[in-house]
């Protein structure tokens, strides 16, 4: 992690010369010196811009994959909904079968802890500003502070879902003398860092940009309280994520868009759609990461059998009917390609990060959990009608039973968020809650996953709780002395 901080700090003014954001126009800087950099407002809106860019491609010169590409791959390989494909790697192959390894190449963070350490920076040197420019007023200050709170919180909540305990870092790294060797925080630690930090983001975001594209491709309140409530249900405060909803849900900023032909072109293509929250704002020429990954001959994952026949079944009323309108637009259901993110490379698909109907069906699991069946349902059906779901995929659980009310939601999450790299996150919030008492969550996924033959194996193992999180890499624990392996991986 040293290594990665420490060489992202020399690509930060170098990503914001090449910034896709349509809200920034400067010239690139020359070098890093930070006495140099840190003078006026404008330079902490290129580094800002920095962070956002970070979101979508590695700087120039890092051999990385884009984190997009890493959100994609962690948070569904070991799910249900993709499978392999013809390109696909032997580590990918391995964690499919829940056979990884502490040798896996999955198995790095650096993309995540690049993006923390830009956030840092602007966090550290920032305040400075106000003694350089007297334009720079405390309501703007605190606003990029604010952007850049919630990125750093949102990265390690990716961090803590995908590894549980990690490093914590809350300041940046612009030279050697700032290199430190890190244990790992717990998660419970880390989680608590995400929400304070979070708070006090939400004290000094903006509630509007002035623009929709600004509104929906940067930090505003809304996005703070989206990851709050996200954050809050992985903790099993139910009570806070109903209140985080709520305030979007009240804002009236946000509806569900009709199921017709252009809802897909409107909320992914196009974006910034009255649907969207926070996307990773996609409009410049940026690679198409997903090209290699989903579309291309050789392309390393396709769409699981499983959701033709059970995600998204025919009408078993009306087969001739107008299908859910997410079915035709996710996958092709001749071939199974995934084809969510653009055929096209360039593509400039926006990548979701959270929409209005992901906050409607957190508030619906938190309700379950609280006794609110019967209003968690009526959100589960709003969403359906507006995507025109067929009664094939209906259920109709009693609103006093929380758990099936709660697989309902999973189901329909499914739907809603195929290939957005949540499938393995809600599979393991669900099946962790109070203490591990819905590991059958996980269990019974092996059988749409796993070959019958080694499916007894991947059982055994994901009975040992520790297998549900990924290794700290090799190069990490050999740079870093403090840091200790998930215990998994050392039998």
């Amino acid at each position: 992690m040293k290594k990665i901080i420490y060489q992202s700090s020399l690509v930060l003014l170098l990503i914001t010369a090449c910034s896709c954001n349509k809200w920034l126009d400067l010239k690139p800087r020359d070098g890093i010196t930070r006495e140099a950099f840190w003078k006026t407002k404008e330079d902490i809106q290129a580094a800002v811009a920095g962070i956002y860019t970070s979101l979508l491609a590695p700087p120039p010169g890092v051999g990385d994959k884009a984190l997009t590409e890493w959100i994609f791959v962690q948070g569904e390989i070991r799910a249900d909904m993709v499978a392999a494909a013809a390109g696909v790697t032997q580590d990918e192959v391995n964690a499919i079968d829940v056979n990884i390894v502490s040798s896996t190449s999955l198995s790095s963070w650096a993309a995540f802890y690049r993006t923390i350490n830009y956030c840092n920076t602007v966090l550290d040197y920032s305040p400075g500003v106000k003694a350089t420019d007297p334009t720079l007023t405390d309501a703007q200050l605190n606003a990029y502070s604010a952007e850049a709170l919630t990125m750093r919180a949102m990265m390690y909540f990716y961090l803590v879902k995908t590894w549980r305990d990690v490093p914590l870092k809350l300041t940046s790294t612009a030279k050697d003398t700032d290199l430190e060797n890190l244990p790992k925080s717990t998660a419970a630690t880390v989680l608590a860092q995400i929400v304070s930090d979070l708070k006090k983001a939400e004290a000094g975001a903006v509630n509007t940009y002035g623009n929709t594209a600004s509104d929906k491709g940067r930090v505003t309140k809304n996005t703070v309280n989206a990851l709050l409530a996200d954050v809050y249900l992985w903790m099993d405060n139910y009570t806070e994520c109903i209140t985080a909803c709520n305030k979007i849900i009240n804002s009236q900023l946000y509806a569900l868009q009709n199921g017709t032909g252009s809802w897909y072109t409107n909320v992914f293509y196009n974006g910034s759609s009255t649907e969207t929250i926070f996307e990773f704002s996609n409009k410049s020429s940026i690679n198409n990461v997903f090209y290699n990954l989903l579309i291309q001959g050789r392309k390393r994952f396709m769409t699981n059998n499983y959701l033709t026949t059970d995600v998204f079944p025919s009408d078993d009323v009306d087969p001739d009917r107008f299908f859910d309108i997410r079915a035709g637009e996710f996958f092709n259901s001749g071939d199974l390609a995934i084809v969510k993110w653009g055929t096209e490379n360039p593509s400039y698909v926006n990548w979701q990060a959270y929409r209005i109907s992901d906050i409607m069906l957190l508030k619906a699991e938190a309700l379950a959990m609280t006794g609110g069946g019967a209003e968690a349902i009526a959100i589960i059906d709003e969403i359906r009608l507006k995507r025109n779901a067929v009664t094939a995929s209906a259920q109709t659980p009693d609103p006093g039973d929380a758990d099936a009310v709660v697989d309902y939601i999973l189901a329909e999450r499914s739907r809603e968020f195929a290939f957005e790299g949540k499938r393995w996150y809600d599979l393991l919030r669900v099946a962790k809650r109070d203490n591990y008492r819905r590991l059958s969550v996980l269990l019974d996924m092996v059988s749409r996953t796993v070959s019958p033959l080694i499916q007894q194996s991947a059982i055994t193992k994901y009975r040992d709780l520790n297998s549900h999180y990924m290794p700290i890499a090799d190069s990490e624990l050999f740079a870093d002395p403090l840091l200790v392996q998930n215990p998994f991986y050392t039998k």
